[in-house]
């Protein structure tokens, strides 16, 4: 089965050829810069931006640009993603570089329970916010989430509407031995980056426990 929506992301940093490695190492703390004001407008402190593993690029492929790793079950780097600060009519909001076969993980992700899957790197930020661990995929495929998911409960708490629900279709069949539960984000909500700038992290947090805990009832 293909994921729903693919990508093939350059191995390199296009324009300089740098390793993801290296683009990760020049990149800097958020506190003082542009991509703390960034995150800081979608309702995300800078500690847990910084504590999630997020940075600030200046020139990421051209543009400036928050960025964190995408790592294997085992820690180690294999991509680098980035979300530019700004963006114009017909360029890309995100550029990922590297091998692939990673993910980002907030707070103990996917060792954690409840264990929760998310799209984008601020889906996971804005639950980290309201105190929730998950795991983004970006979209990507990531051949270690059926061993980490066996005989587990995962949630999948992808966007709103039809693109969420094809994403939460393909890790039900694909992830034999778990069990798959959707998670949409609050009514109104195209997505948790959304939700919690419009429902803030109290309302946030009562949401996903409260799903969480009705399903576990009924177990």
């Amino acid at each position: 089965m293909k994921i729903p929506y693919p990508y093939s992301d350059p191995v390199q940093m296009p324009g300089t050829g740098l390793p993801p490695e290296t683009v990760l190492a020049k990149a800097l703390p958020l506190l003082g810069t542009p991509g703390q004001e960034y995150t800081e407008r979608r309702s995300v402190p800078v500690g847990i931006a910084d504590i999630s593993g997020v940075r600030f690029a200046p020139d990421f492929g051209g543009r400036p640009a928050v960025v964190v790793a995408l790592r294997n079950k085992d820690g180690n780097l294999t991509s680098v993603h980035g979300r530019y600060l700004h963006t114009n009519r017909g360029q890309s909001k995100m550029l990922t570089v590297g091998r692939g076969g990673g993910a980002i993980s907030f707070l103990e992700g996917w060792q954690a329970d409840p264990l929760i899957l998310v799209e984008g790197l601020f889906d996971g930020l804005s639950l980290a916010v309201c105190g929730w661990q998950s795991v983004a995929t970006i979209g990507r495929q990531v051949p270690w989430l059926p061993e980490v998911c066996a005989g587990r409960v995962v949630w999948a708490a992808f966007d709103t509407g039809r693109p969420g629900d094809a994403n939460a279709e393909y890790y039900e069949k694909r992830l034999i031995g778990a069990e798959v539960r959707r998670l949409p984000p609050p009514v109104g909500c195209q997505d948790w980056s959304s939700a919690l700038v419009k429902r803030g992290r109290l309302t946030v947090s009562r949401w996903v426990r409260d799903h969480v805990m009705a399903k576990e009832a009924t177990r």
